[in-house]
């Protein structure tokens, strides 16, 4: 993974730092460090000053797979509310208002205002709490 970063000898940037630590706590969590490696080398990863020295911290560990590959069987509204929760909590509910709307139609209710429904009898002066 040493040609990942780059040129050695070239100043490590937050992003790189980050970047390193991300790789470590992954492969925490996949059982490839134990806590006190893993603790050790983020210090170490936040201490580096080259490219050269984040290298070596990851240098017996798997290159890190790409975003598409790591969660392929993640849904698009999860992931919306992990990055964006608001846009996330807007996709839900409108995708709940489409159902709604779809199960409405096929049970003949049709919408009259804000927050009430109607049947098609109850447009001839009839509401469905009357029957």
């Amino acid at each position: 993974m040493v040609s990942h970063y780059g040129e050695p000898g070239i100043l490590a940037s937050d992003a790189d730092r980050d970047a390193v630590a991300t790789v470590l706590s992954e492969s925490f969590a996949a059982g490839r460090l134990t806590a006190d490696e893993h603790a050790g080398r983020v210090r170490a990863a936040y201490a580096a000053r080259t490219r050269g020295d984040l290298a070596l911290l990851t240098a017996d560990l798997p290159a890190p797979a790409d975003d598409a590959s790591r969660h392929p069987d993640q849904c698009p509204l999860c992931t919306l509310l992990v990055s964006c929760r608001p846009a996330g909590i807007a996709w839900l509910l409108a995708g709940r208002r489409r159902s709604r709307r779809a199960q409405d139609q096929a049970a003949g209710l049709e919408p009259v205002a804000a927050g009430t429904r109607r049947t098609a009898a109850g447009a001839a002066g009839i509401d469905a709490e009357d029957r």
